[in-house]
């Protein structure tokens, strides 16, 4: 990650039921988000980079996660800090709005196709960052956005929500398409892994997450 790190200026608060705001204020990026996890894929996005936009439109929608986020971010300089920053907003405020992660079925997994191109997410909401994400893209940027960035976004969401996360493109031919389809393929095995599991329990053989 580049310096912008957590900064000193980022705040967080909780509420129920799972949502959360996260203000993230940095020399780089100014965010202001707001997460509801027990949406219906309501969205209001500006980011400053279209096609993030249009990713994270995709996210909200299939996930069913209400999600507004605006982002003032350097974009003279490039992409790089408004897309690390907005995934680790995005990662803090799905972390908090879950809380103590009891009763949720943790694992998720789902495939998603666009036309040609088809991808495979895994997620275990599990409090242990790490993602492994291989989009196969081709192209340096899709409209304003690196494609070295997609990915970077998705580990950054990764790491600050505290989460496993597999994603893979298994094949497809149009990076367009292929990044879509991986959006969504998260956007699906999120939106289980976080539903009810009917046991009122941590999912966990250690009793904490």
């Amino acid at each position: 990650m580049s310096g912008s790190g957590s900064g000193s200026g980022s705040g967080v608060q909780r509420s129920h039921p799972r949502t959360a705001s996260v203000t993230r204020k940095t020399a780089e990026t100014d965010i202001k988000l707001t997460l509801n996890v027990d949406g219906t894929g309501v969205h209001t996005i500006d980011t400053g980079v279209g096609f993030l936009d249009h990713m994270l439109s995709a996210l909200s929608k299939h996930s069913r996660m209400d999600l507004v986020l605006t982002c003032k971010g350097d974009l003279h300089i490039d992409d790089h800090h408004t897309v690390e920053d907005c995934g680790i907003a995005l990662g803090r405020a799905f972390h908090t709005a879950l809380g103590d992660l009891k009763g949720i079925r943790r694992f998720g997994h789902a495939y998603a196709p666009l036309d040609e191109a088809l991808a495979r997410a895994v997620v275990d909401i599990s409090g242990r960052p790490f993602a492994d994400v291989n989009l196969d893209l081709k192209r340096e940027r899709i409209g304003t956005l690196s494609c070295e960035m997609i990915p970077h976004f998705l580990e950054s969401f990764a790491t600050a929500a505290c989460i496993t996360l597999h994603i893979d493109v298994l094949k497809g031919k149009n990076d367009h398409h292929k990044s879509e389809s991986s959006f969504k393929a998260l956007a699906l095995a999120i939106r289980y892994a976080v539903a009810s599991s009917g046991i009122d329990d941590i999912p966990s053989t250690k009793g904490v997450l």
